[in-house]
């Protein structure tokens, strides 16, 4: 018998997260929409998490586990485990983070109903590293402006914990955009991409539970956070906001839209280019000095 594509793949890229991997599983495996599955894309783990998820594999038929050889870096990781669904609709989950019963249902009712949207994403909720409620959060990303350039603005205006990267998307358009990147920010270029394609729209339910805790991403630093997107990279000279403003350009270049559309995209890049321009100019300056101290040593 010919197995059918699931409507739902839920994609959880790992490294290390036996702490959190069994809770983050039951709560998808919980989902009152039952059509998905739930592919566990384990980054070269050195702790129990091969164990934790080939247990969940042997007892419920829609979960998957593969295994890198090394570990590819967070997001490239993050790109395997999307490169090995085959839904109609698409969401990354941290292995930390919970899912509240009706996230995956009330997600797909809005993008079956609006095939305009390439985006649904629950309110979020902040817990800490026991499951405790530590507050509420206004992601403020209903977007269903009908301007692709007007949605582009608001998303860089209005991101903050970015955790609209965890919605709901549609595929089809995800494989039709350049691949999310392998960089401090990638997720909020690849978001700013996206809302080019179509419109957000938030679920008023609080239904996406995020957890910080002292081994979270959003709790490292610059060096830390460098390393933890590409494990090869330690010592690298990174212009990481002149990389954020160049892909968003790419961004726009690569997009499916009229010359006036792009346009107004541009001269807001512009604009934030000025805006920023003394963050660009010291991030410029400390890669030179950091380069001809290199070349002193060497």
């Amino acid at each position: 018998m010919t197995r059918t594509s699931p409507r739902v793949s839920v994609g959880v890229p790992v490294h290390n997260g036996e702490r959190y991997l069994g809770e983050a599983l039951d709560s998808l495996l919980a989902q009152t929409f039952e059509d998905f599955e739930l592919i566990v894309c384990d980054n070269a783990s050195t702790d129990r998490t091969g164990d934790i998820a080939r247990s969940y594999a042997a007892k419920d038929r829609r979960v998957r586990y593969a295994c890198n050889e090394q570990n590819l870096g967070a997001n490239r990781n993050f790109r395997r485990t999307f490169e090995l669904s085959s839904g109609e609709y698409f969401r990354w989950t941290s292995a930390d983070d919970l899912a509240g019963p009706e996230l995956l249902a009330r997600c797909v009712e809005v993008l079956d109903r609006d095939p305009g949207a390439v985006l649904a994403c629950p309110k979020t909720r902040f817990i800490d590293e026991d499951g405790r409620c530590l507050s509420d959060y206004d992601d403020g990303l209903h977007l269903a402006f009908p301007k692709a350039s007007e949605r582009f603005h608001e998303v860089l205006e209005r991101l903050g914990y970015v955790n609209a990267h965890y919605g709901l998307m549609r595929a089809a358009v995800m494989r039709s955009m350049r691949p999310l990147g392998a960089y401090p920010g990638a997720d909020v270029v690849f978001l700013a991409e996206l809302s080019l394609y179509g419109t957000f729209w938030e679920v008023p339910e609080f239904l996406f539970y995020r957890r910080f805790h002292p081994g979270a991403a959003s709790r490292m630093d610059r060096v830390q956070i460098s390393v933890f997107m590409d494990p090869n990279g330690r010592g690298r000279i990174h212009l990481w906001e002149w990389r954020r403003l160049l892909e968003l350009g790419r961004a726009v270049v690569h997009a499916p839209l009229g010359p006036r559309e792009k346009l107004r995209a541009s001269r807001f890049l512009a604009r934030r280019a000025m805006w920023n321009r003394d963050t660009l100019a010291r991030e410029l300056s400390a890669a030179i000095r950091e380069l001809a101290t290199g070349k002193e040593r060497g």
